[in-house]
């Protein structure tokens, strides 16, 4: 087998604010994996927030390549790639789902078999993905409601965590009117403190909001299980669940989780997971950073598992480099394709080879 990896830009169509930062644009590497004339595609993407810049991916990408390439077919590899074996194991989480996605797409071409089937789902499954709207005043947030309700989206995600919270509550306020039967979630990126989160959460459930993700900072488990059991509606630990010993410590606490590939290490990780809150009261939020369709593809086969989904990153872009996941009409659904369905625009992928 062959690994191989190339560099590429992904500039947003508009800058994306939210509580901590404003992004415009991030690295994406996509991966590839090729074995008897066949390729399998991963992506990983450049993170502030997750300490994976760019040239840490590259690196540990050039580390794992010799054990990779060591390995026969690319269903050994399936068997040996971390969570379920060796290869891998100390990986930062967005490189090995990277990997392990272009091993998945690969092994299911050679199946001739979609990912979902792979990953046991006989059929294939669609869901509404929330749309995210970000910190930006009243106005502009009710006209992109409006444009999304008219594109099809049945969910938006309103992003809170400004300085003030009556801007907050006036941008979601304005969303509920420009969209008012939408549903909506609320994110302020752990912005509050928790008597703010308290104080504050009733008087979002008065607008409509259906969920918040992560209201208060990470890095105090208890204090989300606190508002969790205060609040009126359902909070999902976002920040505070980025691996499996996160989530399985808050099953039962929050209502909650948003698992997302490049936090927890790829869909088997995801899958253990889901297994481990099964039957605690906490549900699957399947979320994602701002990536192409590549890179939100694996998780699209997941969606029959959550019971919220938010895979908008390659909705965000200002031209997405891939097909195959849908979502513009506010579904995401995976291409009938074997592996990942997914598919460069315009033939190969440009970028910078390694």
């Amino acid at each position: 087998m062959r690994l191989t990896w190339q560099t590429a830009s992904l500039e947003l169509a508009e800058p994306l604010r939210i509580s901590r930062s404003v992004m415009a644009r991030r690295d994406a590497v996509w991966v590839s994996l090729e074995h008897g004339g066949q390729r399998g595609w991963g992506e990983a993407v450049s993170s502030e927030y997750l300490g994976l810049r760019t040239e840490r991916i590259l690196r540990h990408l050039s580390a794992v390549r010799p054990a990779v390439e060591r390995l026969p077919d690319p269903e050994t590899a399936w068997n040996e790639l971390a969570p379920a074996g060796p290869v891998g194991a100390d990986l930062p989480a967005g490189v090995l789902a990277a990997i392990e996605a272009a091993v998945l797409d690969l092994t299911g071409k050679r199946a001739g078999e979609p990912a979902h089937r792979m990953l046991g789902n006989p059929r294939p499954a669609s869901a509404a993905t929330a749309r995210t709207i970000g910190i930006v005043a009243p106005v502009p947030a009710a006209a992109r409601a409006v444009r999304l309700a008219a594109a099809g989206f049945t969910v938006l995600k309103v992003k809170a965590g400004s300085p003030d919270p009556a801007d907050d509550l006036a941008r979601t306020q304005a969303v509920r009117e420009g969209a008012p039967a939408a549903e909506l979630l609320l994110d302020p990126n752990g912005a509050w403190s928790e008597r703010q989160a308290c104080e504050l959460l009733p008087r979002f459930a008065a607008l409509g909001v259906t969920a918040v993700e992560q209201p208060v900072a990470a890095g105090r488990p208890e204090a989300l299980a606190r508002v969790a059991a205060a609040s009126p509606i359902p909070v999902i630990a976002d920040e505070d669940a980025v691996s499996y010993e996160d989530a399985a410590a808050l099953a039962g606490r929050v209502h909650g989780v948003n698992v997302k590939l490049a936090k927890c290490g790829g869909v088997r990780a995801a899958l253990r997971i889901h297994t481990v809150l099964s039957g605690s009261g906490t549900d699957l939020m399947l979320g994602c950073l701002t990536a192409s369709s590549l890179g939100i593809a694996p998780a699209v086969h997941l969606v029959d598992r959550a019971r919220w989904v938010d895979l908008d990153g390659h909705l965000l872009l200002a031209d997405d480099p891939w097909e195959g996941i849908g979502g513009a009409d506010g579904t995401v659904r995976p291409a009938p394709r074997a592996g990942l369905g997914v598919l460069p625009r315009g033939g190969t992928p440009a970028g910078a080879a390694r």
